[in-house]
């Protein structure tokens, strides 16, 4: 699925079809008198075998698949394309760290259905991310789910999570479909069920079709939504996928900055576009670095010597601005408007201040009475 692979396949069409224009031209000359070439036979069977489609999950494809199938090719085609699209940026990313586990690659599919491949995807049951943690679990695979951090939107922190997560649900049920029910629906759900069912929590692929009637409609139908999306995945064109653009894969450099930096002097300092800045950071949900610590930003692949010569001068001015905006809204947070009733006496408690105080803020003489609409200082 990635441009890597594009390219492979292209060039493996392209000598396919030189090949095969040498023997044409060879056997238009005299086709009784010449026989195709051993090296040039051999090299078409290597190519159709560089061309079969290899999965590392078990591959299945039934009546559900194939429900699904033509859902993401018919009613869904322009979303798929898009998910496909955006696999481009993620999928090297997420392969890799699949590959050092030891686990199989096709699990990127499992990530394609849940989100699209959409760090900012968030469910009606407030699960976020493209693995789409709600954040008890989130939490509990080590993320920080918070107001300014949300590493549920962090591609690279959340795969790690997830991988730990099927990790351990591979380990318990000893079968990647039902590890991937699982991780849809709960654990202690599906290890109830092959219990009554099968007498054993652990089973095998096969138990995930045993038990599929008793799981709930969701989880039935995300095995094989997840088996569609490979087989499409897999072979775009077959399935009409003509022209999938995929996005470049995600490429960054890494800086730190300091507590409550917004994202907006983060690419000036880089040079570069806020919203690629953002995008490169989606946890950060409020654009900027969380408050009282340093923290690590991503910025384009090729900003950081231009931000470390440039962030400094950005930084005191963002910082020289946030203290003028405080002081302010400080000072326009003491005034008090007067609401019918009131007397300087309520004002005076609700700010512990005296009345005398208030008078002598406003130029007030003792005997001055005030008005509903009136603005008062509440400080020198």
């Amino acid at each position: 699925m990635t441009t890597t692979r594009n390219r492979r396949l292209f060039a493996t069409g392209a000598l396919i079809a030189s090949v095969s224009s040498v023997t044409a031209w060879a056997i238009g000359r005299d086709p009784a008198a010449v026989e195709p070439a051993p090296m040039e036979e051999l090299l078409v069977e290597a190519e159709a075998r560089t061309e079969e489609v290899s999965w590392d999950l078990p591959v299945t494809r039934n009546e559900s698949v194939d429900t699904w199938i033509n859902f993401l090719k018919g009613r869904n085609a322009d979303k798929t394309l898009l998910w496909m699209e955006r696999s481009g940026k993620y999928v090297p990313m997420i392969q890799e760290r699949l590959r050092a586990r030891g686990m199989p690659e096709d699990l990127i599919y499992l990530a394609f259905i849940e989100s699209g491949f959409s760090p900012r995807a968030y469910s009606r049951a407030a699960a976020s991310g493209i693995w789409q943690f709600i954040a008890e679990t989130g939490r509990r695979y080590g993320l920080e789910v918070g107001s300014h951090v949300d590493e549920r939107r962090d591609p690279i922190a959340a795969t790690d999570a997830a991988l730990d997560y099927l990790s351990e649900l591979y380990d318990r049920f000893g079968s990647w479909y039902l590890a991937a029910a699982a991780y849809n629906t709960g654990e202690n759900r599906v290890a109830r069920i092959m219990r009554e069912v099968t007498g054993s929590e652990r089973g095998t692929d096969a138990d995930f079709w045993r038990i599929a009637s008793r799981l709930p409609r969701e989880t039935r139908n995300y095995v094989p939504l997840m088996l569609a999306a490979g087989h499409i995945g897999k072979e775009p064109a077959k399935f009409g996928f003509n022209e999938v653009k995929y996005q470049e894969p995600l490429a960054f450099d890494t800086v730190w900055v300091p507590g409550q930096v917004s994202m907006a002097s983060v690419a000036r300092a880089a040079g570069a576009e806020e919203q690629a800045v953002m995008d490169l950071n989606p946890h950060l949900v409020k654009g900027m670095t969380p408050p009282n610590r340093a923290y690590a930003v991503r910025i384009p692949r090729g900003t950081s010597l231009k931000f470390a010569g440039a962030f400094a001068p950005i930084y005191q001015a963002e910082v020289a601005q946030r203290a003028s905006v405080k002081k302010t809204s400080a000072a326009l947070a003491k005034r008090h408007k007067v609401r019918r009733g009131e007397t300087l006496t309520h004002i005076a408690r609700r700010y512990d201040v005296s009345v005398r105080q208030i008078q002598s803020w406003n130029g007030m003489g003792r005997r001055t009475t005030i008005r509903a609409g009136q603005t008062l200082k509440i400080s020198a």
